[in-house]
């Protein structure tokens, strides 16, 4: 039981189905992917499910916890890596060089990749750190690989500062949020990391909210058109004495999915106690959660990558940040509506359906159903609380 929430009033109008309430239809959803004849897959059945910089001897293992794509090789591509990731059957994310360009497994690429975080203070080659690299230089690169290879997106992975305007990482672009809408131009996909489980500074230290607000931030500098990808933490990174739950890493996809991400980035490098660079399949707790997770997200890509419902929101003011969050999608049977608390605090939450003469909502993954009485359905959400429903 959940210790006196706080309750909250959110109304929704649902355009689906034949149903009317003075708005615009439902818009459409077609594939971001849909102009790159080698780029990721165009199928509304698809979502990007990849892991960061791992061994191409490990594709198989990954693939079997429902990982699709691998992002990064080291000090690759090679032929030898290709080789070993088509025999797998494992997309892959690469950096572009002459050999990625003429191999025979290179169907397998599906997009090309800057270098990793270029938003942060860049190594100097003196033991120090200089400034992080230029956007305009981000955009000259992206158009220079773009021009290469047509056929495949790029993609960036930018840094903790997109979520965190106090990251130190940035040094003399420290508090610069503004650099951020010119580094996004030197992409066609992009993505971003922030660990908040596992973080050392007490800004961030355990404030999952973190994930979706800087989701949403990237979402508002970014083209309309560009997907956002979000990187996920699965074990103790650099925190020898924290790692997240399976319960926390599902939160965290859900927050980030909800709040705009449309594919994931998993980390499973370990640096302590000691160095594991697939740690996230030496956990038998987090094997077990992330799979099912994953095969829940992927079961629901379809309706992610519908049709948006449009729900013309209006929000009481007892919630005045908004950290209740949802995401309303018309699915191949029927509409859904996915919620997240991204606070701490316990809430009680409730949603009146406008339109629609909805009787209950069916509560995905856990076994249960809410009534919807005189069109509001009511429920309670634990901190960073997510629940998924489907309308009935």
């Amino acid at each position: 039981m959940l210790a006196t929430p706080t309750r909250f009033v959110t109304y929704l109008c649902l355009a689906a189905l034949g149903t009317g309430c003075g708005v615009p239809a439902a818009r459409g959803a077609d594939s971001p992917y849909a102009g790159w004849t080698n780029g990721p897959s165009a199928s509304p059945d698809y979502f990007p499910i990849a892991v960061w910089l791992q061994s191409p001897h490990n594709a198989e293992r990954f693939a079997a916890v429902g990982v699709n794509l691998f992002i990064g090789l080291w000090q690759g591509p090679t032929a030898d890596q290709l080789a070993a990731l088509k025999a797998a059957n494992m997309q892959v994310i690469c950096h572009q060089n002459d050999l990625a360009l003429t191999d025979p497994n290179n169907d397998i690429i599906v997009a090309w990749m800057h270098g990793d975080e270029p938003d942060n203070a860049q190594p100097d080659g003196q033991g120090g750190y200089g400034p992080p690299i230029l956007p305009e230089t981000i955009i000259a690169d992206y158009k220079t690989i773009a021009e290469r290879d047509p056929s495949r997106p790029v993609l960036l992975n930018l840094g903790q500062g997109v979520a965190w305007d106090g990251w130190y990482g940035r040094g003399v672009r420290t508090n610069h949020p503004e650099d951020y809408p010119e580094y996004v131009q030197g992409a066609d996909i992009v993505s971003y990391d922030i660990y908040p489980v596992v973080h050392d500074h007490p800004d961030v230290a355990g404030k999952l909210e973190y994930v979706p607000n800087g989701v949403k931030r990237l979402k508002g500098w970014a083209r309309e058109d560009q997907p956002i990808w979000c990187c996920i933490e699965t074990g103790h990174i650099g925190n020898a004495e924290v790692k997240p739950t399976a319960e926390q890493i599902r939160s965290e996809v859900w927050m980030a999915i909800i709040a705009g991400a449309r594919g994931l980035v998993y980390f499973s490098h370990q640096f302590a106690p000691t160095f594991s660079e697939a740690a996230m399949l030496e956990d038998p707790d987090i094997v077990a959660g992330i799979t099912e997770l994953n095969a829940q997200v992927m079961s629901l890509a379809p309706v992610i990558n519908g049709d948006d419902l449009e729900p013309y929101v209006n929000q009481e003011t007892e919630d005045p940040e908004r950290v209740v969050q949802w995401l309303a999608k018309q699915g191949p049977d029927a509409p859904h509506l996915f919620v997240s608390n991204n606070s701490a605090e316990d809430r009680a939450v409730s949603f009146r359906l406008l339109e629609g003469d909805w009787q209950q909502a069916v509560v995905l993954g856990e076994d249960r159903v809410v009534p919807i009485v005189d069109g509001v359905l009511s429920d309670d959400f634990a901190g960073y609380g997510v629940h998924l429903y489907r309308f009935e």
